[in-house]
């Protein structure tokens, strides 16, 4: 890779759609995706061999991979069944270094505990296998050659945040094969010392305006901080503010009322994903140090009476379990693949994604963002209830909390899954204390979203019910759920599990069946296949049950939507609408009659 300076360069994938950030976007970007040197470092000891030192190191790195994808994985080019702990990558790049500017390395996801040294010098590290983090090289890049050298240790241990990723020496029941090392995209950015690093919008639809709030960095002068919003090219008003030396925050309104709105402001919502774009500029002693493009959405969430409102209207929610797992890719996939997927939910009739146990790339939110669909942001859960797991989930679920609170698709943030590494909530008042931990932390980071505690069963502070239930009877699913005492007591039939913990009760939360169906089904079968209930037998006979299950949760006046499980197989697991390789399974147009034909709101206008 050659560059004169990235601003001067001629960058790749510089559109909104590739970019690795669509929500803050800079120009001076490059693209490190690709081929990089690659080892594995079976008796860890590459530090101490000083693996990173600038000389001699082919030596080490005797294999290629493909980044950003897992070397597990088909397209990475190795697709290794061996477990290894310890991984290593090394990547050569020439620069013309620039004194005035600021480099910034940026790692969209390495699992789990990173390392990068920049011509034989540390420049940082991050522990957390599933969120994004950046550090600033400039001192130790120079003029002409430069390497970026990375190990990446996974123990994949129980104690820390994995989700679907086994833990044991292959897959078995809805776990998956794991994954080590770089898995989203790894890029560079060069900056203003000066600049903004760091961006949170919050809409108030009531009052009609936004809040934004900005974290300077390098900030050593007085500077002038601008916001311009526009919506499909119409400029809708500005705000600026002066930031004092040494002051590292700063929060300003805009005003966003439009003339050309049927009511104030052009609302955000699965049916009408409309979308302001934003330009952020940062100025000092007259010179522009700073510009960042994004967008927002005006929309609320909330809970009123027992109903969830979006907008402050009912909103009945139809969502689809998405794994985020690719058959050659593993959790990796490129826009295309993440847009495919996305656009046949809506096809489908679904109006929003619950993304399970694995945190998507942020070009997944923005597509969910542009073409109208909510999502449940999902942290992954670890499997052992220590000090050490319990550190890990606070430190990773912040940093997932960051990475989600500006998107308007996301409505709703699910924190712990089905008491797993929390096995003994029902009577446990340290692990409630956790959870609530959880809740709380999340709250205070993001007051403009839902929480959901602990999802499917054992709740303690939560703002919505949720409810897991296999049950492949529909009849009986109906009459479950018709019944009027519910609400505290073990209603599913398949996990038998209470839905509240001890000490806790229904207070009249909202009420959402966010796992059923899991219907198994595969035309070809191979002996190998898992899932829920009883097996149909033909293709006819799965489109059947799909249809009754799903009337039979919607029969419910008491339940405010649903999730089926789910979008796509996931390797052994057979009880996706779209196979393992995210083709079509069952048509499209027969799912979308179904869907459609149950709590479809509102009326046609001629």
């Amino acid at each position: 890779m050659v560059m004169k300076s990235l601003a001067a360069a001629e960058k790749k994938n510089s559109s909104a759609e590739e970019y690795p950030r669509p929500q803050f976007k800079r120009d001076a970007w490059y693209d490190l995706n690709g081929t990089w040197a690659f080892a594995f470092d079976d008796d860890d000891i590459g530090e101490k061999e000083k693996w990173y030192a600038r000389d001699g190191q082919g030596e080490f790195f005797t294999r290629q991979i493909e980044v950003p994808y897992a070397y597990q994985s088909k397209k990475s080019g190795i697709q290794s069944d061996e477990q290894y702990e310890v991984v290593w990558y090394r990547r050569a790049f020439h620069y013309e270094k620039n004194e005035t500017k600021e480099l910034l390395l940026h790692f969209e996801a390495v699992d789990y505990y990173t390392k990068v040294w920049v011509n034989g010098e540390f420049v940082g590290e991050h522990t957390g296998g599933h969120t994004p983090f950046s550090f600033p090289i400039g001192a130790a890049v120079q003029s002409g050659e430069n390497t970026i050298v990375i190990r990446a240790e996974d123990k994949n241990s129980v104690e820390q945040p994995i989700g679907k990723q086994t833990w044991k020496s292959e897959n078995f029941l809805c776990w998956y094969t794991r994954t080590t090392g770089i898995w989203q995209p790894v890029w560079m950015e060069e900056v203003s010392p000066l600049h903004i690093a760091d961006l949170t919008m919050t809409p108030n639809i009531a009052e009609s305006n936004l809040r934004i709030e900005s974290k300077l960095s390098g900030h050593q002068q007085t500077a002038y901080l601008e916001a311009h919003v526009y919506y499909q090219g119409e400029w809708i008003n500005s705000a600026a503010a002066w930031v004092k030396k040494g002051q590292e925050n700063v929060e300003m309104t805009v005003n966003v009322e439009s003339e050309s709105a049927d009511f104030r402001v052009f609302y955000w919502s699965p049916e009408n994903p409309r979308l302001y774009d934003i330009t952020l500029t940062l100025t000092a002693a007259d010179d522009v140090a700073d510009q960042v493009d994004s967008y927002f959405g005006m929309r609320s969430i909330e809970v009123n009476n027992g109903q969830i409102l979006l907008n402050r209207e009912e909103f009945y929610q139809k969502l689809i379990l998405d794994q985020g797992y690719y058959k050659d890719a593993l959790m990796t996939a490129g826009y295309d693949e993440m847009k495919a997927d996305l656009l046949k939910v809506k096809e489908m009739g679904f109006n929003g994604v619950r993304r399970h146990q694995t945190i998507a790339d942020r070009r997944y939110m923005y597509l969910c963002d542009q073409l109208g669909l909510v999502m449940w942001a999902e942290m992954p859960s670890f499997f052992s209830f220590t000090d050490q797991s319990m550190a890990a989930m606070l430190n990773e679920s912040r940093e997932m909390v960051k990475k989600h609170r500006n998107h308007p698709s996301v409505i709703i943030y699910t924190i712990m899954n089905e008491s797993w590494g929390v096995n003994e909530i029902y009577h446990r008042s340290d692990q409630q204390n956790f959870v609530n931990a959880l809740y709380y932390q999340t709250k205070a980071m993001d007051p403009s979203r839902l929480v959901v505690g602990n999802d499917g069963w054992e709740h303690t502070v939560t703002d919505i019910l949720t409810i897991h239930d296999y049950n492949s009877n529909p009849a009986q699913v109906a009459a479950t759920y018709q019944a009027a005492d519910f609400a505290d007591g073990s209603p599913s039939k398949t996990s038998r599990k209470q839905n509240f913990a001890q000490g806790y009760r229904y207070s009249g939360e909202p009420i959402i069946m966010s796992e059923f169906g899991g219907i198994a089904y595969r035309s070809c079968e191979t002996g190998n296949e898992w899932g829920y209930g009883t097996r149909p037998r033909t293709e006819e006979q799965a489109l059947e049950r799909f249809e009754q299950l799903i009337e039979a949760v919607a029969a419910s006046d008491s339940l405010q939507g649903f999730c089926y499980t789910q979008l796509t197989d996931v390797e052994q697991e057979v009880n996706g609408l779209l196979n393992h390789d995210h083709t079509e399974k069952f048509p499209a147009k027969r799912i979308y009659n179904i869907i459609a034909s149950v709590k479809s709101a509102g009326f046609t206008f001629e």
